[in-house]
C-alpha cells in the first residue's frame, strides 16, 4: 500500500474530529472565532512538530523561496475563507450535509491542479471522483423528494452555494500547499510538509489576529476565554493538517482529496452517535456511492 493512502485516512479522521469540536465552539465563539482557533491554537503544535523532525529526527531545514512564500500565503488565505464558510454552513443544515457540500472539493482540486501544476488524472480515477460527487449530491437531497426538480433546487439553494464556494477554496488551498511544498525541492517529504505547515499556520494566525483586532475584537477575546476547548481544536487540526500536507506532497491533490471523502463515513458516525441527528435513506445511499468511488480510486491509481 502506498504511504499516502493511510496518511490520508488518518488526516480525514482528524479533520472530522476537528470539525465536530469546531461545531461545539461555534455556539460560544461565533463563526470567526471558531475559524480562528483552528489556526491560532494550532501554531504551537505545528512548530513543535517541525522542531521535533529537525532536532530529534535529524531532518535538515529547507531553504524557502519566493514561489514557496507566494503559494503558501495564497493557500493560507483560501483555507481561512473555506473554513469560515464551512463553519457558517453548519448553522444552515445538519452536520452531515454541511460537510458533504464541501466534499465536491476533489473535482475542483483536479481543475486547479491541472491549471496550476499541469497534473492530470487517469480515466478510472476521474470516474471515481465523479461517483463520489454523485454520492455527495444524494446526501444534499436528504429528506427531500428525489427528482430533477429537487436536484436543481438543492444545488441552487444558499447552503449549496456556500458549500461549493467552500469546496473551491479548499481545492485551491490544497493545490497551493502541494505547489509550496514541492517548490522547496527537499530535504524530504516529511520536512517539506512540516515546514510548509508551520509557515502557513503562522501566516494564517497573524492574518486572522490582525483582522479580528480590527473588525471583531470580541471574537478575539472569546477565543482566549474558551482556550480549553480551543486547544483541542488546534491539536487535532494540526495533526490532520500534517497528514494532509504529507499526503499532498507525496501524491496529486485530486487523488488525496478524493480518498479524503472517507471523512463523510466518519461524519455519519459522529452525527449519529454524538449529535443524535436523524439520518435519511438518501444519505446512506450517498455514503455507499462515496465508498464505491473510493474503491475505484484505489484501483485507478
Amino acid at each position: 500500500m502506498d504511504l499516502w493512502i493511510p496518511v490520508t485516512i488518518f488526516a480525514a479522521f482528524c479533520q472530522n474530529a476537528r470539525s465536530a469540536l469546531q461545531r461545539h465552539l461555534a455556539g460560544r465563539l461565533g463563526t470567526t472565532g471558531a475559524t480562528f482557533v483552528r489556526f491560532g491554537y494550532g501554531v504551537p503544535f505545528a512548530l513543535v512538530y517541525l522542531a521535533g523532525l529537525h532536532w530529534l529526527g535529524g531532518h535538515s531545514l529547507p531553504e524557502p523561496n519566493a514561489p514557496f512564500a507566494f503559494y503558501g500565503m495564497v493557500g493560507g488565505i483560501a483555507q481561512i475563507l473555506a473554513t469560515f464558510l464551512l463553519v457558517y454552513l453548519f448553522s444552515l443544515r445538519n452536520f452531515v450535509a454541511g460537510t458533504a457540500y464541501s466534499k465536491t472539493e476533489p473535482v475542483q482540486a483536479a481543475i486547479f491542479g491541472l491549471v496550476l501544476l499541469g497534473e492530470t488524472v487517469t480515466p478510472l480515477a476521474g470516474l471515481a471522483i465523479a461517483v463520489g460527487v454523485v454520492g455527495v449530491i444524494f446526501v444534499s437531497l436528504a429528506g427531500k423528494p428525489v427528482g430533477f426538480g429537487s436536484l436543481v433546487t438543492a444545488l441552487a439553494g444558499r447552503p449549496a452555494q456556500i458549500g461549493l464556494a467552500s469546496a473551491a477554496m479548499f481545492g485551491l488551498s490544497a493545490v497551493c500547499y502541494r505547489a509550496a511544498s514541492l517548490s522547496l525541492g527537499g530535504p524530504g517529504f516529511l520536512m517539506q510538509a512540516a515546514f510548509t505547515l508551520a509557515f502557513v499556520t503562522t501566516f494564517q494566525t497573524i492574518a486572522m489576529i490582525a483582522w479580528m483586532a480590527w473588525r471583531e475584537p470580541d471574537q478575539l477575546r472569546a477565543s482566549a476565554v474558551n482556550w480549553r476547548g480551543a486547544v483541542w481544536v488546534g491539536l487535532v487540526g494540526v495533526a490532520g493538517s500534517a497528514g494532509w500536507f504529507t499526503a499532498m506532497t507525496l501524491e496529486k491533490v485530486a487523488y488525496v482529496r478524493a480518498l479524503g471523502q472517507i471523512e463523510l463515513i466518519f461524519t455519519f458516525i459522529v452525527s449519529w452517535r454524538i449529535f443524535r441527528e436523524t439520518l435519511h435513506p438518501a444519505e446512506l445511499i450517498g455514503t455507499a456511492l462515496i465508498a464505491g468511488g473510493i474503491v475505484l480510486l484505489l484501483l485507478g491509481t
